[in-house]
């Protein structure tokens, strides 16, 4: 093959990459291109062809912001209780994962392995599968309508990971630095604080990233547990608008877009901590 030839292909595969991302870019930014072209139109003309808006407004997110609809007249409390959850569901997610994994990489406990791998055996039963025996003991537990409630069950699953990917991203830490710390006096939870904490900054942050996502997008378990306008999330709010005889869908859109700005934020943030998180987590040293 000559040197043209080999050019040639290899200029043609650069072309075929190209105009395969550019085709999975569209197909990406698609739904969130209607979502916004959806919330800046009027509510007579959402199900028009336009693919640019004629006039658009911006009618809709102050709508949202001044909360001036009734399905919207306490989103700024109920994003609130997304927050609440989803911060107390990643730190105490953080708190277990840490502690386990560090008892069991570190302080060598008996039989830990086994630990880790049977806490992974809680994903072999979807979460909607859980749904009503979490509701009946919640319920027992007098937790009923308590963000309390959201906060255990969302813990109980992002634990289990939280604890897989700190136990793997451990292997990569010299366990000689704990000798080390241990001839000098440091006890464990000297070592637990001032040596694995930090050295585990990048699990941390992408695992409280993780479960603070995983709370913040929960529908079904906010739908099922929390009930009154104090408590409930901005999931099950935006579920409300699919059950009115008038779906307002600019309303829906703009509600949708403002409530997902601040996980946006928060993954842009912390994206480079993430990648290098859970890369290490997944492979062993």
């Amino acid at each position: 093959m000559t040197v043209g030839s080999r050019r040639f292909n290899r200029q043609l595969g650069d072309a075929g990459a190209m105009l395969l991302g550019l085709l999975l870019l569209i197909w990406t930014l698609a739904p969130l291109y209607n979502m916004l072209l959806v919330a800046v139109q009027d509510k007579e003309d959402v199900f028009s062809t336009n693919i640019w808006p004629p006039h658009p407004k911006l009618a809709a997110f102050t709508t949202v912001l001044t909360e001036s609809y009734w399905y919207l007249t306490h989103y700024w409390r109920q994003m609130g209780n997304s927050a609440v959850i989803g911060t107390m569901v990643a730190l105490l997610t953080l708190a277990i994962g840490s502690v386990t994994s560090f008892a069991i990489t570190r302080l060598r406990v008996r039989l830990g392995w086994l630990l880790t791998n049977a806490a992974l055996l809680t994903y072999v039963i979807p979460m909607s599968f859980l749904a009503i025996p979490f509701f009946g003991i919640m319920q027992k537990y007098g937790l009923g309508d308590s963000r309390w409630a959201v906060i255990a069950v969302e813990v109980t699953f992002a634990t289990p990971y939280a604890i897989f990917i700190f136990s793997q991203y451990s292997a990569s830490i010299p366990v000689e630095l704990d000798e080390a710390a241990r001839i000098d006096g440091a006890s464990p939870p000297q070592v637990f604080f001032r040596i694995y904490l930090p050295l585990m900054a990048p699990a941390l942050v992408a695992i409280g990233t993780y479960a603070l996502l995983l709370a913040w997008n929960e529908y079904l378990y906010a739908f099922l547990l929390l009930s009154s306008d104090s408590t409930i999330t901005v999931p099950v709010v935006l579920g409300k608008f699919l059950n009115s005889d008038e779906a307002p869908w600019n309303y829906l859109m703009a509600a949708s877009i403002v409530y997902a700005l601040p996980p946006l934020v928060i993954y842009y943030v912390f994206r480079r901590y993430m990648t290098a998180g859970l890369t290490m987590g997944g492979v062993k040293g």
